[in-house]
C-alpha cells in the first residue's frame, strides 16, 4: 500500500510541474500596466514582459478600467421581502414594528412559572 501511494504522489508531482511548463502565456488577457516595452533578455533572446509593446496604464482610463472590474463582486442586491411594505414605523429595538392592516399580537409561550415548594415530601 506504501508503494502505490507513494508512486501515486510522485505522478500527482510531476503533473503539477508539468502544468507550470505547460502554461501558455498567450492566454494571458491583453491589457496595459507592464511598462517594459521590447526588453529582451540579453542571454536567451526572449522577451521579460508577458504582453511586450503594451503602454504602461495611467490616467483616468486606467482608474475607470480598474472600477469597473469588481463591480459584480461588490454590488448588494436584496431580495425584496413583502411583509416589508406593510411597516408604517419602526420604533427600536425589542419592540414590534406598526403595520398597515390587521395587528398580530404574541403571547407569550408561558403564562405562569413553575413553582417549587421548600421541602419536598
Amino acid at each position: 500500500m506504501n508503494k502505490s501511494l507513494n508512486a501515486c504522489l510522485v505522478v500527482a508531482t510531476i503533473l503539477f510541474g508539468a502544468s507550470f511548463a505547460l502554461g501558455n502565456p498567450s492566454m494571458l488577457p491583453t491589457h496595459p500596466g507592464y511598462p517594459m516595452g521590447k526588453a529582451v533578455d540579453p542571454v536567451h533572446g526572449q522577451s521579460l514582459a508577458n504582453d511586450p509593446g503594451q503602454r504602461n496604464a495611467v490616467g483616468d482610463h486606467a482608474l475607470q478600467e480598474a472600477a469597473v472590474t469588481d463591480v459584480d463582486h461588490v454590488t448588494q442586491s436584496l431580495s425584496i421581502n413583502r411583509q416589508d411594505e406593510r411597516i408604517l414605523e419602526k420604533p427600536g429595538a425589542g419592540l414590534l414594528p406598526k403595520v398597515e392592516g390587521p395587528v398580530i399580537k404574541i403571547e407569550p409561550p408561558v403564562k405562569e412559572g413553575t413553582k417549587v415548594n421548600k421541602e419536598p415530601k
